[in-house]
């Protein structure tokens, strides 16, 4: 047993298998610790989110260790450690990409890959990287694979995949590096469903050949009755689309999204059992601080733009800025060549028919809008926040998109103070270097001193390829795992915001708030927590250097 740091405020608890594992998970939950947070398993590992400020990380340590004693004691025999047992049958149709790699890899033909995978009873092990995506082990031991070495930009939704000992089905289209062996319309997650995900650890799955694939059928409906099933057609994970809609009362229109603009708020704490991440505002201290600016509660929905966002007020409206200061402009209603500045962490009045124009920041990369009385928007699972990754949350704002405030939005006094917004002047820029602090482990141990001093002593790039699931990284020279690790295979881990994921490639990943929660890369280190809403602000171009050695301030 290990328990290895995984940020400031984080732990790793590795065990000898994913039964401990779950044994461990489960005492957290029925005999909660003061302080910590909910607990996300792993194939073998439970990482163990803490308060600082409530209990330090080498007491919980100490009550972990004994914990981890009990659970060994419980796990018992294999298996034991996992509950439910229905079985859900998923029908694939085996035409991957990586098929022919994949049979290559082991020595078969295709054939055999396919006979193998079908024949084999998997059983979930713990649901992760994604909602709904469940983490499946069989009692085939040969069904052993590599990640591919560069993942993918895009995997389609409802793809059959293997990675190491596991086998999985991708709920949408999202990035991943699993090795793509086949396809299925089964739908492993619907947000409307309870719950929204039709397996849990220890349900049993089984695999079906077919040649044509299913559609209109969720996995409860195909697995039996029980947990899952629903009637109507089920619904694959989509966010809601706000465009068309008909508000009454004050609001904004959406003339022009810009890059990017997002509804956003605090986002969806202790959901990871259902492989739900947090998400929420990139950079939570500029939305916090828009909120206050104009009376909201600090977690209220406002607007994340990036850039070129345009606003036309409907009735009266109270707004304020905060982030990336994008040279805003207010255009009076009927006069659109016009304009004035807008005030930036002040309230300020859109008459009706007034438009706001966010320019391109020189510093920064998001800027928040708020409204007085938040963004009225359905909520999915809690929160008003747009989840990229996992789908989750109101669709991207379009041309054709109307906000409604919701309520205690009308226009009153406006009145300036000071609400603590970072200041614009000190927000990262193209080209300039940005010092974060980093917290080593848990994987440092995959690099050698060379490879540490590498991480430390460049300076990495924030590519364009960069987004809110990750900031990929490109520098001088890639890091190079140590010997021992090379073709070595992690099994899947929970992740953090602000985790330095580093793929075969050497090329760095840091993870922001869509991250995946659970991942198969090693992690070198993770941003202290303190810093974690500069990764909202750093733009293409800018210049990351880590400084290794933060800790938790009671460690």
């Amino acid at each position: 047993m290990r328990i290895l740091p995984a940020r400031d405020d984080v732990l790793l608890v590795e065990v000898d298998d994913l039964d401990q594992a779950l044994a461990l998970h489960g005492s957290l939950r029925a005999s909660p610790v003061p302080g910590v947070g909910r607990p996300v398993p792993g194939a073998r590992t439970l990482l163990v989110p803490f308060d600082p400020w409530r209990v330090g990380a080498r007491d919980l340590a100490a009550v972990l260790r004994d914990r981890v004693a009990t659970a060994r004691q419980a796990a018992g025999q294999p298996g034991s450690g996992a509950a439910g047992g229905r079985t859900v049958e998923i029908p694939t149709v085996y035409d991957g990409a990586d098929l022919a790699d994949v049979a290559d890899l082991l020595g078969w033909s295709a054939e055999e890959v396919v006979r193998r995978h079908a024949a084999a009873s998997w059983v979930v092990g713990f649901v992760g990287f994604a909602p709904g995506f469940a983490y499946l082990t069989s009692d085939d031991d040969g069904l052993v694979v590599p990640r591919r070495d560069t993942p993918r930009t895009r995997v389609p939704a409802g793809s059959v995949a293997l990675a190491g000992p596991w086998s999985g089905v991708y709920p949408r289209e999202s990035p991943g590096g699993w090795q793509l062996i086949g396809r299925t319309d089964v739908v492993t997650w619907d947000a409307d469903r309870d719950p929204p995900t039709p397996w849990a650890p220890g349900d049993r799955v089984r695999f079906t050949v077919v040649r044509e694939s299913v559609r209109g059928r969720s996995a409860g409906e195909v697995g039996g009755s029980g947990r899952g099933r629903r009637s109507g057609p089920p619904t694959s994970p989509r966010t809601t689309d706000l465009a068309g809609a008909a508000p009454s009362g004050p609001g904004l229109d959406v003339v022009t999204p810009g890059a990017q603009a997002l509804l956003q708020d605090l986002g969806r704490p202790a959901l990871e059992h259902l492989g739900v991440s947090a998400s929420g505002a990139a950079d939570p201290r500029s939305l916090r601080a828009a909120n206050r600016a104009v009376g909201n509660p600090p977690g209220a929905a406002a607007v994340e733009a990036v850039g070129g966002l345009r606003l036309r007020a409907r009735g009266p409206v109270v707004l304020a800025l905060a982030g990336a200061d994008a040279g805003a402009v207010v255009h009076p209603a009927g006069a659109p060549d016009e304009g004035r500045a807008a005030p930036f962490a002040r309230p300020f009045l859109l008459a009706d028919g007034d438009e706001l124009a966010l320019g391109h920041p020189a510093r920064g990369w998001r800027t928040y809008v708020a409204v007085r009385g938040g963004v009225d928007a359905p909520p999915v699972l809690g929160s008003r926040a747009t989840d990229t990754l996992a789908g989750l949350g109101p669709a991207a704002l379009g041309p054709a998109t109307r906000l409604a405030a919701g309520p205690g939005g009308a226009a009153d006094a406006v009145a300036a103070h000071d609400v603590g917004a970072p200041s614009p002047s000190t927000l990262p820029a193209p080209g300039e270097v940005t010092t974060l602090p980093l917290v080593l482990g848990p994987h440092d141990d995959w690099f050698d001193a060379a490879g540490l001093a590498l991480l430390a002593g460049q300076d990495w790039e924030v590519t364009a390829r960069s987004d809110r699931v990750g900031l990929r990284l490109a520098g001088p020279s890639p890091l190079a795992r140590t010997p021992a690790a090379r073709g070595r295979e992690l099994p899947s881990v929970g992740c953090v915001t602000g985790a330095v994921q580093v793929p075969p490639d050497g090329l760095p990943v840091l993870f922001g708030p869509d991250h995946p929660l659970t991942g198969g890369y090693p992690v070198v280190g993770a941003v202290a927590s303190g810093h974690l809403w500069l990764l909202g602000q750093l733009p293409p171009g800018a210049l990351v250097r880590f400084r290794p050695g933060a800790t938790s301030p009671h460690s």
